[in-house]
């Protein structure tokens, strides 16, 4: 007895068949598109959003630099309300603008400082307070994370528009499904009762 090997063809979707649908055309390329964007999208996605917020990390760590500025109140000890100490609170700081000018505003301090205590405050260009700029290695792994979920992102969302474009093409099958079998369903052999 000879067995007939049956040969797996690729690209299924494409090839001549008799029973295929121009929905399941439509599907197969649609299914290829939201692959294709899912992966590559993706990742050009999650490329640009990384290098543009490493851009703006660097950029923040160029505009911003350390100052000197004094406090001007005690800041006691203070615990939370579940009993740990906090470390830092926001108190009054005087310090010199890069115009020469003195500025006085209100920053993060550790607590237990005492008034006229010296404290390393950042600015940005203007003189204003600012935050401490993400440290390079900080910068490098927020901006991945960033990257990563910008590329998720806009692989849910065509994975998502894909399955309703595939849903959809699923329905509008079962339609004609249902219409043709109300044509063809009573033809069909005998009823019984």
């Amino acid at each position: 007895m000879r067995r007939t090997r049956r040969v797996k063809k690729p690209l299924w979707r494409w090839r001549s068949n008799p029973l295929r649908r121009h929905d399941d055309v439509v599907e197969a390329w649609v299914v290829l598109a939201v692959w294709a964007l899912v992966v590559v999208g993706g990742t050009v996605a999650g490329l640009l959003a990384a290098r543009a917020a490493d851009d703006v990390f660097a950029r923040q760590r160029a505009e911003r630099e350390a100052v000197r500025a004094v406090l001007l109140v005690d800041v006691p000890k203070s615990t939370s309300r579940l009993g740990t100490e906090s470390e830092r609170t926001p108190a009054t700081v005087t310090w010199t603008a890069p115009d020469s000018s003195t500025r006085t505003g209100r920053t993060l301090v550790d607590t237990g400082t005492r008034a006229g205590s010296r404290v390393v405050v950042w600015q940005d260009r203007q003189g204003r307070l600012t935050t401490r700029p993400p440290s390079a290695g900080s910068a490098a792994v927020e901006a991945g994370v960033l990257g990563t979920a910008a590329g998720c992102a806009l692989a849910g969302a065509v994975f998502g528009a894909g399955a309703v474009v595939r849903w959809r093409l699923e329905q509008r099958r079962l339609d004609l499904w249902g219409r043709e079998w109300t044509t063809v369903g009573p033809r069909w052999g005998h009823k019984t009762g």
